[in-house]
């Protein structure tokens, strides 16, 4: 992939942070300037940013770390899946559920839960549970269904590393 100009990142609108009231101290040394009340992202340091991460993702993939893509905007989730399809990496596009890297045990507690429940469904074994039971368990299936399918193909690939890739830095084209 061709590295972005600045003219590319500034067209994409890369450079537009968030609102003054809303922003966090620790961005500071990454923000330009202030316009109407809206930060303004420094883009020189976002490429050089943008240079080091890529730097890094190519010696995890030369070493064959595996990467987790994840795409929780409208926006980037087609793109980030075909990415990530392509070379073979697990990815979520869809939502992100709080500690999937920090807390990644319970996470992979959830996986197994919900595969227990698919077995029970495949099996029939759900019609012998009390029928508030059923109906539980069927609401909490449908919640998570999406997001575990993607974990448990990261987990079945033996996921090293989780890495992250927000969805603003992809829309970059």
């Amino acid at each position: 992939m061709d590295k972005p100009t600045y003219k590319e990142l500034l067209d994409a609108g890369v450079h537009f942070g968030h609102l003054k009231k809303k922003w966090n101290p620790k961005m500071s040394p990454y923000i330009f300037m202030e316009r109407k009340g809206i930060h303004i992202i420094d883009l020189n340091r976002t490429l050089d940013a943008l240079d080091r991460a890529a730097n890094a993702m190519r010696q995890m993939a030369k070493s064959g770390k595996k990467i987790m893509f994840v795409a929780t905007k409208k926006q980037a989730r087609d793109i980030v899946s075909e990415a990530a399809k392509t070379v073979g990496m697990p990815f979520i596009a869809d939502r992100w559920l709080g500690g999937m890297m920090t807390n990644f045990a319970t996470i992979r507690r959830s996986v197994k839960k919900m595969q227990n429940i698919d077995r029970m469904l495949a099996d029939g074994t759900l019609t012998s549970v009390t029928k508030k039971e059923r109906l539980t368990l069927t609401r909490e299936h449908k919640s998570v269904k999406i997001i575990t399918d993607y974990m448990v193909e990261a987990i079945r690939q033996g996921l090293e590393e989780r890495k992250a890739v927000k969805a603003e830095k992809e829309a970059v084209r």
